[in-house]
């Protein structure tokens, strides 16, 4: 083995749209091609900043007598997506900041949205990219939560954007996403 150049790559949205959310029980793609079911909403356009994935550890050394690391036990695992959605007028993007049951309406025919405090509903979410080469890489969530949304600012120059955090729990093998990639066919 040696070094490849051709495994360097960067991310950019899959075209028409990137980011995908439906209810936990929507069947869930298993690879990076095959078209989502119906379910999943498209939540439109995220910030130039993209996607940030934290699957930060922590962990415990375990020492013998003597002082030697023995084992080191994960006592934490984070799997936290952020990314900030800037179609701050999408009815579903206020749906996923606020619980689909607090929005009604549309922009169009006038929309509410209610803000309170309770818990908001799991989701599965499907992230698709199109890595150097064109691979195509997909990454499922089959169960998610928001955790955060920062601060919202409104002023005259930025676009508004509700950064948000999705934490991915472990599903019933104790997986919290999946990763699939696809190269395209070559001619």
């Amino acid at each position: 083995m040696s070094n490849n150049k051709n495994n360097v790559t960067t991310g950019k949205p899959k075209v028409g749209g990137a980011v995908f959310r439906a209810p936990c029980s929507t069947p869930l793609p298993t690879d990076a091609t095959t078209e989502l079911n119906a379910a999943f909403k498209c939540l439109g356009y995220i910030s130039e900043d993209g996607l940030t994935n934290d699957g930060s550890r922590t962990t415990q050394s375990i020492k013998a007598w003597g002082g030697d690391v023995v084992h080191v036990s994960t006592t934490d695992k984070k799997d936290d997506f952020t990314m900030t959605f800037i179609e701050s007028l999408s009815a579903e993007v206020l749906k996923l900041v606020h619980g689909d049951s607090s929005v009604t309406g549309t922009p169009e025919d006038g929309m509410t949205v209610a803000v309170g405090s309770g818990d908001l509903e799991d989701y599965a979410y499907v992230i698709d990219m199109i890595m150097t080469g064109g691979v195509l890489k997909r990454i499922v969530l089959p169960s998610a939560s928001v955790s955060n949304v920062a601060e919202v600012q409104y002023d005259d120059s930025d676009a508004v954007g509700y950064g948000v955090t999705l934490t991915a729990m472990a599903d019933s093998t104790g997986n919290t996403h999946y990763e699939y990639f696809k190269k395209p066919a070559t001619e």
